[in-house]
């Protein structure tokens, strides 16, 4: 993804902003940790951390005499579920497009912004989850959606020949490279679904294509009021 990277002038080679170290570290750290402790322990964090649109489903906790639990326990696993994959393959995956794509948006942001931009697509991720899956049992796991996010900034991010990183807008939503790339992005992850080609486990499912989507989208979306304030705040600065 070397295209999506600023020119190699500007930023030094394996320069990996704090904030996406911070998050990979993270993702890393919460995967080993449950991979270490006893099986059963492991199998009850995915049960309560994973992100499961039955769980949202009054007629489903009804059918099946459950609890929901407090609002905020209801609410944990819009974020939690990111820190949760399904093998280390799935990790390695997320982790090679994290590096791909965060550092470009936490350059172009700033730490703190990149990771609620981080954060606010994972969770609009799970929303698109929830609407499509209303009332299914199909916990979903993984930065994925989150991730998807990224991507679509970075794609908006992608200078013109001759323009700096640090001053060209952001592509239009209606470029024909951002319209392109989600074109493509929209095609892989519906024939992905639909194909089961998704990398469902034996207990868990992986982050489906409906998250990817709602991830993506929302990073396009939102890259735009999050770079409005961020080259505003360093013009403020300057």
């Amino acid at each position: 993804m070397a295209f999506l990277q600023p020119p190699a002038s500007q930023q030094p080679a394996f320069n990996i902003p704090g904030a996406v170290a911070v998050l990979l570290i993270v993702l890393i750290v919460a995967h080993v940790a449950r991979m270490l402790v006893p099986a059963p322990l492991a199998d009850d964090i995915l049960v309560r951390y994973a992100f499961n649109p039955a769980l949202y489903s009054p007629g489903f906790l009804t059918l099946h005499h459950l609890d929901p639990g407090p609002l905020w326990q209801r609410a944990v696993p819009f974020v939690s579920y990111m820190f949760l994959h399904g093998d280390l393959t799935h990790l390695a995956v997320n982790c090679v497009w994290l590096l791909a794509f965060g550092p470009v948006v936490a350059r172009r942001f700033g730490g703190a912004r990149f990771l609620s931009f981080f954060f606010l697509c994972g969770i609009g991720a799970a929303v698109a989850q929830l609407v499509c899956s209303w009332g299914t049992f199909e916990p979903v796991v993984g930065a994925s959606g989150a991730i998807s996010g990224l991507m679509a900034a970075g794609i908006r991010m992608v200078p013109l020949p001759g323009a700096r990183f640090e001053t060209e807008p952001l592509l239009p939503l209606a470029s024909s490279r951002v319209l392109l790339f989600t074109g493509i992005w929209a095609v892989v992850n519906v024939v992905a679904g639909m194909t089961g080609f998704t990398g469902v486990g034996t207990e868990v499912r992986l982050i489906a294509w409906q998250a990817h989507l709602g991830g993506y989208f929302c990073g396009l979306l939102l890259s735009g009021p999050f770079d409005r304030i961020s080259r505003r705040d360093s013009i403020t600065v300057a």
